[in-house]
Parts: structure tokens; sequence; C-alpha cells
């Protein structure tokens, strides 16, 4: 499809207006240059924490569809913030010349920096890396991401320690995606672009495939399609096979080899995909594959939802209704990809058929848990916000504007406390039955027969779904909740 020009001046990547980025951060030296975006030191002037501050020109953001890739990597990088290895965002600013984006800063140097450095690594170094990187894979695949350009430039360390941890970063170039669908444009770079990107008609597989390169690298020092030009190297990863016979391959495991060969499978239906690479015994080292992913994503967060007392779901509803676009935007895609009707909710057809899709076996029962779980208000259907609501991450719901917001929902007069009947009041607007007295007297730690702030922060921010979760009825899933929305690479 042809890109049509747009009139920059008039355009804004953000849907609001965000004060600037220099009245809370000093910017300092340079630290990187992409393609689009320069990288940069930026210091919060409040609390003298250090960040990293990649700023886009929107002089460089040419049409529409630009301004809408620089917006969605925000969502995306929101989408997957909890991961602990991907460069978490701070915060977005946008002015009349740059979009910036305030990231977590990782000190260490990249991916790319260390391989040139050691030359190769030993197969447990190399272990440890691919596991984390694949790793991160899974988690953007069962969060409905492709990342599409995954090299070791785009993986760094957050201290220069041997120890140090890894993290994603660059989502540029990411997309959302649904099962089965197919993408037909070229990107990502030379070395470590799939087979079937160059076919132009690929899927996730493609994000497997650049971390086999990335191993084979991790391992020998080269990369395994090699040229002196860009067609060459094309030419070679269409037609060519990875060389096992050179030093150091040889003296390298059978095992390791096997992992290898199998993540660059040339066709994408065969390839292996993430969750059977941290499955395969090499990864494994103790030869017990693990039964579920590393990451179970949108599942874990549901099981979690499933087990909270009714007062903690209705806040999360509250909570979700006010988070912004770019927080939200990555679980509206999810629910797109279920809602395949788009008729704004989800039947337990559509889950049914949502699960089996990212191929799920669970029985009719277990998916009806499922159901119940997330459906607050019992209508049969899971709605946008009750979807929001049983799927946002914990680290968004803590923020202390937004326990403000849900304290202020329950406590319709204003006095400082929740009682009992403003409790069956909220119910009642969300459709709900009564509050159980037992929730009720759970929350109320000094037992004087109301729920002030402080009280109501500590349900919310308790573990395991909050207070009361031993005693609902419809919480406890006795089934592997954790796989059910593991988006299938090989699908």
């Amino acid at each position: 499809m042809e890109k049509k020009p747009s009139s920059a001046k008039t355009m804004a990547v953000l849907p609001y207006e965000t004060p600037r980025l220099r009245d809370h951060y000093l910017v300092g030296k340079k630290l990187g240059q992409g393609q689009f975006g320069t990288t940069y030191l930026c210091t919060h002037k409040v609390s003298g924490e250090q960040y990293a501050c990649k700023s886009i020109p929107k002089r460089k953001l040419l049409c529409k569809e630009d301004y809408e890739d620089v917006w969605r990597e925000i969502q995306i990088m929101h989408h997957l913030s909890e991961h602990p290895n991907v460069v978490r965002i701070q915060g977005t600013y946008e002015d009349a010349v740059f979009v910036h984006l305030v990231m977590e800063l990782c000190a260490g140097g990249e991916l790319f920096d260390r391989i040139i450095q050691k030359g190769h690594y030993s197969e447990r170094e190399a272990v440890k890396l691919i596991k984390t990187i694949v790793g991160v894979v899974e988690a953007c695949h069962s969060l409905g991401v492709m990342h599409r350009d995954l090299k070791p430039e785009n993986f760094l360390f957050d201290s220069s320690s041997d120890d140090a941890q890894m993290k994603a970063t660059d989502f540029g170039l990411s997309v959302f995606y649904r099962p089965g669908q197919t993408f037909s444009d070229v990107v990502g770079s030379p070395y470590y672009v799939a087979p079937e990107i160059l076919c132009k008609r690929y899927g996730p597989e493609a994000d497997v495939w650049s971390a086999g390169v990335i191993l084979y690298i991790l391992l020998s020092g080269v990369p395994p399609f090699w040229a002196e030009t860009e067609p060459g190297i094309f030419r070679h990863i269409l037609q060519g096979k990875p060389d096992f016979q050179s030093d150091p391959w040889p003296s390298l495991s059978e095992s390791a080899k096997d992992l290898v060969s199998k993540m660059l499978e040339k066709d994408p239906k065969k390839r292996i995909s993430a969750h059977e690479v941290l499955c395969h015994p090499w990864i494994n080292d103790d030869n017990v594959a693990p039964d579920k992913p590393l990451d179970s994503a949108v599942l874990s967060r549901l099981k979690q939802f499933s087990a909270m007392n009714k007062v903690k779901k209705m806040a999360l509803r509250v909570i979700a209704e006010r988070l912004s676009e770019e927080e939200i935007g990555g679980l509206k895609e999810l629910f797109k990809m279920i809602d395949t009707d788009n008729s704004g909710t989800i039947t337990f057809e559509e889950l049914k058929e949502g699960l089996k899709r990212v191929g799920s076996d669970l029985m009719e029962s277990e998916i009806k848990s499922l159901m119940d779980a997330a459906d607050i208000d019992q209508s049969g259907t899971i709605d946008y916000g009750e979807f929001l609501a049983a799927t946002l991450h914990m680290n968004k719901t803590e923020r202390e504007e937004n326990l403000l917001a849900a304290f202020s929902y329950f406590d319709k007069d204003g006095s400082g406390y929740i009682t009992i009947d403003e409790l069956q009041q909220a119910c009642k607007e969300f459709g709900l039955g009564d509050v159980n007295l037992d929730v009720m007297s759970e929350i109320d730690l000094d037992n004087d027969g109301r729920i002030d702030y402080g009280e109501f922060v500590a349900m919310m921010k308790q573990g395991d779904g909050g207070f009361g979760s031993g005693r609902t009825t419809r919480g406890n899933l006795n089934f592997n909740i954790a796989d059910a929305f593991q988006v299938n690479d090989s699908s």
C-alpha cells in the first residue's frame, strides 16, 4: 500500500497533550543513535534518577503510517512493561518538534559489544543468554506481539558486571498480530531476517529464526548466513545451510547443534516454537522440560483475578476505565483477537474458539470456569471493561493516583471511609449481588465497621488475588490456566 504524505506540522503522535520534557528532566550526553531517534541520558529533576530518553524528530515522520508506528511502539512497550527482561517505559512526552520516550537506563552496553569482546561464548554462558532472549520472544507472542527486529544490538545489559541482567529494547518494528495472520512488509536486519520475510509471507515464527541466528553467533562468533553484499546474504538465507563443520562446531554438543538446526529450519511450519525452545534438553540441563511457559501472560493474570473478592474486582474495573490509551492499547488488541464478530463482548463460543486457535486443549468445564472468573456482572459474556480489569498488570493498579480514584469511587460521600452501604451501592451499579460480610471484615483490619484508605490500599496490594480469596466460590480454578492463552508460534 502506498504511503500518503501528511502535513507533519499539524499531526501529533499522542492523542493528548503532555508537559514539556525539560520541565521534568535534565537532558545529558548522547548514548546512541538509531534509524529514527537519538537516545540521551536524562536525569529526573526531583528524584535524581537516571533514565534513557529516545528522542524522535517529527520531521523524520513523513506520513501517517510513520506516526502510527511510533504510537504502536509506545503501546507495545507499555503492554510488555512488566517483563523483567524488557526495558521499562517510564513516560512519553511530545512537543512541536520531537516525541520523547523516557525509559529505564541500561548502562551495561549491548550484547553485540560483548560478543565482539569475547569472540564467542561457552555453551553454559550461551544457554543463559538464549534463555533470556527466547523468554522475551515467548512473552511477546503470548501477548500477541511480534518483535520483528531481534538482533544482539537490541539487547542491553543493566550494568557492566558479568552477572548483569539483559533486557530487550527497540520495539520500533514490532506489531500486534492475531493467530494465523500473515504479514508481507519486508523488515528487520540483513543477517537476522527469516527466509519467509524475504518471501513476503510470514508470522511470529520469524522471531524464532532471528533468535536462532543469535544463538549460532553466540556459540561460534560468526553469523550462519554471510556474504559481502546484502543480496548475497539474502540469497544464502534462502538457499544455504548453516555450517556445522568448521571450528568450533565439532567440539560443541550434539544437543546444541540440534537446537540451532531446529530454530534455523527454513519452513516456518516445521520450525520449533519459542516455548519448545525453552523446553529443549540443551536449555534444560536437568532434562526436565517446563510443563508451562515461563511467562504465562494473560492467563496468569486471569487466574489471579479469578481469586479476588468482589471489592477488588470492582476497583480494578474503575482503574481500567481511567487508564490512558497507550497503557491499555495492547490489551485492546488482545480483546479484538478473541472477539471475532467485533460485537464488543466475548461469548463462551468465542473464548472456546479463541483458545482452540492458539493451541489450547482445555475442557469445556475449564473454559466455563475461566469465563465465570472474568464475567464480573454474570451477564454470560465478557465485555471490554471486564477483560481490561481481569488482564491489567498489577504495576498499573498500584499507582497512587489510580488507588485514590478507585477509593473515591466507593467513598460516595467523601467521608474518607467506605461503609458497607457504599459497597452495596457500588455492587448495585456494577450489577453484582450483595457484598459478603466476611469480605468486609477481612478488609476492615481494625474492625470499626468501615474501610479507611490504608485498609483499602492494603487489600489492593495484597498478593494472591487479595483478601477473601480463600472464600470465593468461583475463583479456585483447578486447571492450569497458564497455558491457555499462549499464542501458538506455529499457528
